[in-house]
Order: C-alpha cells, then sequence, then structure tokens
C-alpha cells in the first residue's frame, strides 16, 4: 500500500479500510508530507483550490445545564467567560455584517444549552430573516443544542441553511466527556436537521484523552452519516474545565487525523475549526491541503488570530477564497 493508494480509493468513491486508518495515524512523521501530497489530490479534485471561511457568533453564552467537560460554558465550568442571553436582533445583523466584511461565505449562529424553547425557535428564526434580507448569498448556519423535528421545520422555513451538531469523539467515548445526554442524542439531532431538509454539519473535537481507535470511529460513524460538512476541532485546554489539564496534540497528529478525514468523507467540506491556533501551530497552512475551509475570527469564548494573517495564509498557498470577488 502507498499513500496514493489511498486516494486512488478515495477517489473512486470506496472507503479505505480501518486497517489503512490506522495507517495514517500511526504513521512516522516524516511520511506526513506524503500522506497530505494524496490528501490533497482528492481535496482538489472536489473543491480545487478554493478555501472557504466561516464566521462564528455566539449568540448566547455560558448559563448552560450540560455537564460536557471540554466546554467553558458548561455547569461544570469556572471559567471566566461572559454570559448573556440570546443577542438583540441588530446585535446578529450586525455579527453577520462583520461575516461579511471579512469574506465569510456561512455566517453560524451559536447558542449554548442543552436545546432551545420553542419560543427561542422563534426569536433566532427571526433574526435569521432579518439577516437573510440584509444579506441574501450568505449561508446561515446555526447550533441550538438538541432539535425537536418541529423546531427544525421551522428553522428551515426562516430561512436556516444548515445545522450543526458535533458528535465531537466516538460512542464508546462519549460518556468520558459528557454525562446529561447521549451520543444517540446527539446522532439523533443531526438526522431530525436533515430530515427537515436543513444541510447536515457534523464533526469531531480531538485532544480529549481518545484512543486512535475512537478517531476512527468517529470518521466511518460521519462518512456513514453521509454528513455535508464536517469541522475538525482540535482541544483548547481552557483553564477552569474538566479537561485543563490535557496534553497539547503534536501538529503531525493532527494533520494525520485532517488526511484521515479527508480521504473517508472525500465530497464532504472539511473545516479546521477551533484550536488549529494552538495544535497545530507553524503547519496551520499545511492543513489546508486535506480541509478546505476554515473558521475566520473569534471562535465562542476563545480568540481567534487575525483575519489577516488566514487571508496571507490562503495567498500565499496559492488558493483562492470561495466566493470572493
Amino acid at each position: 500500500m502507498t499513500w496514493n493508494d489511498l486516494a486512488k480509493k478515495s477517489l473512486r468513491g470506496e472507503s479505505i479500510s480501518r486497517g489503512e486508518a490506522f495507517a495514517i495515524l500511526n504513521s512516522p512523521d516524516e511520511d506526513v508530507l506524503s500522506i497530505l501530497d494524496a490528501a490533497y489530490r482528492v481535496r482538489r479534485e472536489h473543491f480545487g483550490k478554493r478555501v472557504k471561511l466561516n464566521f462564528l457568533l455566539n449568540a448566547k453564552s455560558g448559563l448552560c445545564p450540560e455537564d460536557c467537560g471540554y466546554c467553558s460554558q458548561s455547569k461544570v465550568s469556572n471559567a471566566e467567560i461572559n454570559k448573556y442571553p440570546f443577542l438583540p436582533e441588530e446585535d446578529i445583523v450586525a455579527a453577520a455584517s462583520r461575516a461579511v466584511a471579512v469574506k465569510a461565505k456561512r455566517f453560524c449562529m451559536v447558542n449554548s444549552g442543552r436545546g432551545p424553547t420553542d419560543g427561542e425557535i422563534e426569536q433566532i428564526s427571526g433574526a435569521v430573516r432579518k439577516v437573510r434580507e440584509n444579506y441574501p448569498n450568505l449561508e446561515i448556519c446555526v447550533c441550538l443544542g438538541l432539535l425537536a423535528s418541529n423546531q427544525a421545520k421551522a428553522l428551515k422555513e426562516s430561512g436556516v441553511y444548515a445545522y450543526n451538531h458535533n458528535l465531537n469523539t466516538s460512542e464508546s467515548h462519549y460518556s468520558s466527556i459528557c454525562g446529561t445526554h447521549t451520543y444517540g442524542d446527539r446522532v439523533a439531532t443531526v438526522e431530525t436537521a436533515k430530515a427537515q431538509g436543513l444541510s447536515s454539519c457534523s464533526g469531531a473535537l480531538f485532544g480529549m484523552g481518545e484512543k486512535d481507535g475512537d478517531i476512527i470511529d468517529l470518521a466511518f460513524t460521519l462518512r456513514e452519516m453521509k454528513v455535508d460538512s464536517i469541522p475538525i476541532n482540535f482541544l483548547m485546554a481552557i483553564p477552569g474545565t474538566p479537561l485543563e489539564k490535557e496534553r497539547e496534540m503534536t501538529p503531525q497528529k493532527c494533520l494525520k487525523i485532517l488526511c484521515l478525514f479527508r480521504f473517508l468523507n472525500p465530497q464532504s467540506e472539511i473545516r479546521i475549526a477551533g484550536g488549529r491556533e494552538v495544535q497545530l501551530r507553524w503547519l496551520q497552512p499545511l492543513g489546508l491541503y486535506a480541509a478546505n475551509s476554515i473558521f475566520i475570527g473569534d471562535y465562542l469564548t476563545t480568540k481567534g488570530q487575525p483575519p489577516e494573517d488566514d487571508f496571507k495564509m490562503i495567498r500565499d498557498l496559492g488558493f483562492e477564497i470561495e466566493g470572493a470577488s
């Protein structure tokens, strides 16, 4: 087996094997450039040199009853963060304006909490309609937690394009990071959103003590679910959270993970999301040879690098920003 053999299988629409997946994650670091070269063949076939930018808004912060160990907004976190209810509509529209200004194609609104009430769905839908009026070409993605079918339908009707609900890790590892809801709850929410015509956005958070088998299980699960967009987050060990002492991953391991997800999900948008500045560090640009998308600007409760630095990174790679004039 060569790494290019994996690219050929992926381009034919065939799945790589679990053994091949383990081979990627356990390959020597000196093979990383060769694996990236093979992954780039797949990325280039489906996305060319385009990089899609996504802008994240923490529309409701903190006040969450869930116990997710990685999250600064959970009930078990002592992290010092801003806490506030859903932002006023004019603030949502202003944030959408900032998204357009930094060349984002997708505007992602996130609410903390287990899941929205019907009243919150009505409030969010109103804000979505106002954003759509002002910026009709901006994709709107919302992340609101566990979702009922009637709520997904209302979001779709208001103009929401995609729904994000990350599986985060494997089913077997899930109970070690969260005890107030199950892995099955998350899978059900993704399927509920899909059933109502919302584009599926579901990904991962790595660096939480998972094993290689957990990484591979999740990659295969997202392939089987035919998820449209896969954000790959790398843990930012935030002080005050239960996972604050987790060790950093190596940039090389992060790159191998991105390649694995590209081989298994050749046509899915793969987005390098939270933690890329911390975990990939100086190797960030190499990630875009496997992924085709990044968040630009800040994250939920942590800072990202300046948009100008991302523009330079994309330009220096010889890539182009998707949708930019």
